[in-house]
């Protein structure tokens, strides 16, 4: 099953690379209007599988992630429209010199090839990675989560149908249509055919690919996120900031889960953070020294940090809550329990806000806005396929540009080496 698969997506790539931007444009809009028209179909088969995850006792954090609306799919087909009206990488040319001996070099974006992407939950990121891999002339095998299995198959019969009926080959999105774990195994064996693994999940699923597959693997999406609010920050205005980062959407991987305050502002600013937070369900985890100064609040609202409490992403209406020296210390809680994916600062101090963006090692970093921008959307790169927290090959949203590679080409006339 896999084995064909994958053959199916390679030669669905080969075509695919060689489409123009025009007809690759046309499948997106295309795409865009039968998600509209089909939208009762998707619900329909949403509501199969939300019913199905709230029996199973998965936590209101995945459901979240797993349902969809008119909302959800309308933002979803923006999303393609917006795609379709981006510049295609493919092809782009840079870094382009002339040598001594006359012959001239660049560097022209490629597509990856074939992606092979396996998640957990969301229907959306089935979407976001078709646009994309249309875009870029990448051909894509997906793998969802048993608890998204309806939603997928509704959504891969749609993207199917569209490519089929705008002359792009049917198997440039492929669907691993059964929750047999021993078929991601099999997936990760095939090298010959996929050119990158890209998960998005948690730790376990990560260290899964990581520690078995025989392709790249770009790891990312599990963020633990922190802002630090410094002795010069407006209070006033980093509360918004702070309810921003934690409520707007708790669910997603760039949420905010630790707060530090400089001990300057301590006192006053943890009562007023838990003020503003707690009528949204916010609950908190605070280390001794903040406990200290919030021991008049109710022990059910504000409670002592446990063991992990700082190495957990919350994916959830909880926040942790630490009181530090100044910015070392909280540059060092971040690089000790961050797991590079968002970080910020609140200050009014440039000098710290400089010092901030140099030392945190993390994929975007933040000086007085919310974490929540860590989108592919929220960046102007239309969608996202993953947010990378590591290195090579990307780092941060993995937009087009990000799924692409370069080859160097070399004109001459007729040039030899001497």
């Amino acid at each position: 099953m896999i084995l064909e698969i994958a053959r199916r997506a390679k030669t669905a790539s080969k075509t695919l690379a060689l489409i123009s931007t025009e007809a690759k444009n046309a499948a997106l809009v295309s795409l865009a209007e039968a998600l509209l028209v089909s939208s009762g179909e998707l619900l329909a088969a949403n509501a199969v599988d939300v019913q199905a995850a709230r029996a199973a006792g998965l936590s209101e954090a995945m459901i979240d992630r797993l349902l969809l609306t008119d909302k959800r799919i309308g933002n979803l087909a923006s999303d393609l429209r917006h795609l379709a009206g981006l510049p295609d990488p493919v092809g782009q040319q840079f870094d382009a010199t002339t040598l001594p001996n006359g012959m001239s070099l660049r560097k022209q974006r490629v597509p990856l090839g074939v992606l092979g992407v396996i998640y957990e939950s969301r229907p959306n990121v089935t979407m976001d990675v078709a646009g994309l891999a249309i875009k870029t002339g990448n051909a894509a095998i997906l793998r969802g989560g048993s608890e998204t299995i309806n939603s997928n198959r509704a959504l891969v019969k749609i993207i199917q149908i569209s490519l089929g009926a705008n002359q792009l080959p049917a198997d440039t999105i492929q669907f691993i249509d059964s929750p047999d774990r021993a078929l991601v195994l099999e997936l990760l064996k095939m090298h010959d055919y996929i050119d990158i693994i890209i998960p998005r999940g948690g730790a376990n699923l990560h260290n899964f690919c990581r520690q078995n597959s025989q392709i790249p693997v770009i790891t990312g999406g599990m963020g633990i996120c922190h802002l630090y609010v410094d002795e010069s920050a407006n209070l006033d205005a980093s509360l918004p900031v702070i309810f921003n980062s934690k409520v707007q959407r708790p669910s997603a991987c760039n949420s905010l889960d630790t707060v530090l305050v400089h001990k300057n502002i301590a006192e006053n600013f943890l009562a007023r953070i838990v003020a503003e937070l707690a009528p949204a369900g916010v609950t908190f985890r605070a280390e001794p020294r903040a406990a200290a100064l919030l021991k008049e609040q109710d022990p059910a609202l504000v409670q002592p940090a446990g063991p992990d409490d700082f190495d957990t992403e919350w994916l959830a209406l909880i926040l942790g809550l630490k009181v530090v020296d100044g910015l070392d210390e909280a540059i060092q809680h971040i690089a000790t329990h961050s797991t590079a994916h968002s970080d910020g600062i609140l200050t009014e101090n440039n000098e710290n806000a400089a010092r901030f963006i140099n030392e945190v090692d993390s994929a975007a970093v933040y000086v007085n806005a919310s974490t929540r921008f860590t989108d592919g959307g929220q960046f102007g790169l239309g969608a996202e396929v993953a947010i990378s927290t590591q290195r090579l090959h990307a780092r941060g949203p993995m937009g087009l540009a990000e799924l692409t590679t370069y080859k160097w080409v070399a004109e001459g006339s007729y040039t030899v080496r001497t």
